[in-house]
């Protein structure tokens, strides 16, 4: 094979994987078209931000923080195996038009590669039992069915064995000490939001009693209005007849007034 050959085939293999590069994707723009490439950068993505965060809590000295960034990168394994794996699973094997089948077959070889780049973020978690038979690594080994302890040169543990470090019994002092006052703020809280609670219900059962009076009430101001009403119309009706009759008698004496000083001017 010449070097041109070789050159070629470089080539092909790289065109081959660069709709798949995450940096030229996030550049370009292009997996808002397509669901498969969108997911694959955001898992990429994710992945790239554990190995920082499992880097910064390699070299971070403070116990609290290294245990805070383990429980985010616990955390964001999980969401990646759990849910976004399975979503690219059923996306790299969903015909796609325009893509042939060597791609579709590129898109598994990725998602099945995903895996072992997850589990291999450290994230401070004790690391499980070897497949080969091996238990604890150089602390114990099986052999021939039977498991042997041999932490110690007698076989035997001893209290320095399990003994803390100053450093990790101020650290579970820390963490008890807080946990305690959490406790305690908790219980506060639920002190006080039980007292609402009471409160509530004393409000609710009073507004219970209150509503047949107010219906009460509403009625009996609904009749005094009526009644006010025909009140208003019948005084209304006395006073236009009082006053028909009172102007009728009044016209009469003027009139008989004028009719006197009438016959007085003529006399």
């Amino acid at each position: 094979m010449t070097v041109i050959d070789i050159l070629t085939r470089v080539d092909a293999i790289c065109q081959k994987y660069d709709k798949y590069d995450v940096d030229k994707l996030n550049g370009a723009n292009v997996a808002g078209d397509d669901p498969f490439a969108r997911l694959y950068a955001s898992v990429d993505a994710d992945i790239n931000q554990c190995v920082e965060k499992a880097e910064t809590a390699k070299q971070e000295k403070n116990r609290a923080a290294v245990v805070a960034l383990n429980a985010e990168i616990r955390r964001t394994k999980a969401k990646l195996l759990e849910e976004d794996l399975p979503k690219l699973q059923r996306l790299a094997v969903k015909k796609v038009k325009g893509l042939t089948r060597e791609e579709i077959a590129t898109r598994s070889d990725l998602v099945a590669a995903l895996p072992d780049r997850i589990q291999s973020i450290p994230d401070g978690s004790s690391s499980a039992t070897k497949k080969n038979g091996t238990w604890g690594g150089a602390s114990g080994s099986r052999t021939g069915g039977a498991i042997n302890f041999d932490s110690t040169a007698d076989g035997n543990f001893d209290d320095e064995y399990f003994k803390g470090t100053e450093e990790s019994n101020q650290f579970r002092r820390e963490y008890e000490m807080r946990r305690m006052k959490q406790d305690e703020g908790l219980d506060v809280i639920g002190e006080g939001l039980e007292t609402l609670k009471n409160m509530a219900s004393d409000m609710n059962e009073e507004l219970d009693r209150q509503v047949p009076l107010m219906d009460e009430m509403d009625d009996k101001v609904d009749r005094a209005n009526a009644d006010l009403k025909n009140t208003n119309v019948r005084l209304k009706e006395t006073v236009l007849q009082l006053r028909s009759s009172r102007n009728f008698c009044i016209d009469i004496i003027l009139l008989c007034v004028i009719l006197g000083i009438a016959a007085y001017l003529y006399k």
